[in-house]
Formats: C-alpha cells, sequence, structure tokens
C-alpha cells in the first residue's frame, strides 16, 4: 500500500512539473493577440479539520463554510485554464493570493496591452485589472454608465467560470482533496496538464 501510495505522488509530481510558467502564458498570450485574460481564485475543498490547534484555523475558508486551499487560475479570453498558482490556505482572500502570485508578472502584461478581468475579489488590484463596481448600499443604484460597465465584466468572466468547473468535474480528485492540503498545487497542475494534453489530442 505504501508503494502505491508513492508511486500515486511521484505520478502527480512527474505530471505537474509540465505545468507551464505563468512568465512563459503571458509571453505566449502576448504573441497571439489576446484582448484580456482572465483570473479567478477557486477553494479545493480538502478534509483537512484543523490546523494543528492553531486558531483561527488557515485552512478554514469562512465564505465557503469549509476547509480548502485557495488556488488562483489564469484562463484565456474562451475560459480556457492556462495557469494556476501554489495553493493558500482557505482563508487567503483572492487579493491577498493574486498580489502573491500573479500580479507581479500581469502587471508588465497589462502595460503591453493585456488587462486581466476579474471579479469584486480583486478591488483594489491596481491599474490593468479590471472589476466590476460594487453595488452602493443605503437604498442607491448605480448609474446606467456603471451598470453597463459591470455587465461587460461579468459577460466576459461567464467564461472562467465554466473554465474552473470543467475541470472540478472532469477529475474527481479536485472535488475533494483527501491528501494534506499543501499537495493540492500538485492535484490541481496535474489537472491542467491532462486537460490540455486532451484538448490538444
Amino acid at each position: 500500500m505504501s508503494t502505491a501510495h508513492r508511486c500515486l505522488h511521484e505520478a502527480f509530481d512527474v505530471i505537474a512539473d509540465q505545468a507551464p510558467e505563468l512568465t512563459d502564458v503571458v509571453e505566449h498570450a502576448l504573441e497571439t493577440g489576446y484582448e484580456h485574460w482572465l483570473l479567478d481564485g477557486t477553494l479545493i475543498a480538502t478534509d483537512r479539520v484543523h490546523d494543528s490547534g492553531l486558531r483561527p484555523d488557515r485552512w478554514y475558508c469562512g465564505k465557503h463554510t469549509r476547509h480548502g486551499g485557495n488556488v488562483q487560475v489564469a484562463c484565456d479570453p474562451d475560459g480556457q485554464p492556462l495557469w494556476v498558482s501554489s495553493v493558500e490556505p482557505g482563508s487567503t482572500h483572492d487579493l491577498t493570493a493574486a498580489r502573491r502570485h500573479v500580479l507581479p508578472v500581469l502587471y508588465p502584461a497589462a502595460v503591453r496591452g493585456l488587462p486581466v478581468m476579474a471579479d469584486e475579489g480583486c478591488i483594489g488590484a491596481g491599474a490593468g485589472v479590471r472589476v466590476p463596481v460594487r453595488r452602493p448600499g443605503a437604498g442607491q443604484v448605480l448609474d446606467a454608465s456603471t451598470r453597463g460597465w459591470n455587465s461587460y465584466i461579468n459577460a466576459d468572466r461567464a467564461f472562467v467560470e465554466h473554465g474552473i468547473a470543467h475541470p472540478k468535474v472532469r477529475w474527481r480528485a479536485l472535488s475533494r482533496v483527501t491528501l494534506r492540503p499543501w499537495r493540492i498545487c500538485a492535484i490541481i497542475a496535474t489537472a491542467l496538464v491532462l486537460s490540455s494534453w486532451e484538448n490538444r489530442y
């Protein structure tokens, strides 16, 4: 049993090593002439119950009320996942994870004409990151121009929702990770590589 377990992990690592670096994906996108990127964070659920007795539990995501790991996913304009980040504890905010893993590379790309479409979780990310405007409180409403902007962003972002959902459905290992949560990195990178091979062949 231990041999099979070790072989499984080795297979994950070998395939995950084939996943592209973000810098290479960005250069290809610029050369291909993409109009924009799609960026979103997703929670990969895990069976982890607690974080070694620490409080608060870093791997618990209050938004989804479950344990898991936060992974950032960059997709092409059609919603095809092209790159996945390293995993962060589930309590990590999307903006924090994006600043740590994605934005330092995507900012220069935005200057070169490749902006990023993201959701409200990335509000405040900075220039080159296009996000919807939050609905005001106290019964106020957005003006027509702002509502049009939000519709434009959300229409394009609909593709990333499908792009992220598909690997979770296609690869059952992503529906609930029963290994230690930091192994999510290898599992989702493996799913990315296998999905790209399926699309290619």
